[in-house]
């Protein structure tokens, strides 16, 4: 379509990838520079069940995780502008795949499994980790790696880099966009 206006890209900056990644510790960093709200889906469907993903888990299963999870991702992707760390296994769901590919810039903080698996030890607080957290790693990437790289609009590497660098690479990524 040319000759039209740019399209609308919202102001917002989405961090997907696996647990371990940096999510959280890179969101509230990218959000301080940006002087914007920071929201984790995680924390905020621990916010508005009272439970931790761990207590939803073992009391309801995944699939009423998943389901509070889509909520959460929905309400955080009203706000803007803001700065979103989305559970990684959100991606799973095709309705938060359209969600997240429509809501802003999406980094992938793309990690290696033996680098997630160093980060996330034993796997306490992780219910998908129990027993190898490690294997329970490698399987989840598998299925959720082709997921992320359809939705990303950038990757970053996070693999020897601190939670600054990569940081600098998502602010970099939005300004890009």
């Amino acid at each position: 379509m040319s000759g039209g206006p740019a399209e609308r890209r919202p102001a917002r900056l989405l961090l997907i990838g696996m647990m371990g990644a940096g999510k959280t510790t890179v969101g509230r960093l990218a959000a301080d520079r940006l002087g914007w709200p920071y929201l984790d889906s995680d924390l905020e469907v621990e916010a508005a069940t009272g439970r931790t993903v761990a207590e939803i888990f073992a009391e309801e299963g995944e699939s009423a995780f998943r389901a509070a999870e889509a909520e959460a991702l929905a309400s955080a992707l009203s706000v803007e502008p803001a700065v979103v760390s989305v559970a990684g296994g959100a991606v799973l769901e095709p309705a938060n795949r359209t969600r997240i590919a429509q809501a802003g810039t999406v980094v992938w903080l793309r990690a290696e499994v033996a680098t997630l698996a160093c980060r996330v030890g034993d796997g306490a607080g992780r219910p998908l980790l129990a027993g190898d957290p490690a294997a329970a790693l490698a399987r989840l990437d598998a299925v959720r790696r082709p997921l992320y790289a359809e939705l990303a609009d950038a990757v970053v590497d996070v693999d020897g880099l601190d939670p600054e660098q990569v940081a600098k690479a998502a602010l970099a990524a939005l300004e890009g966009r």
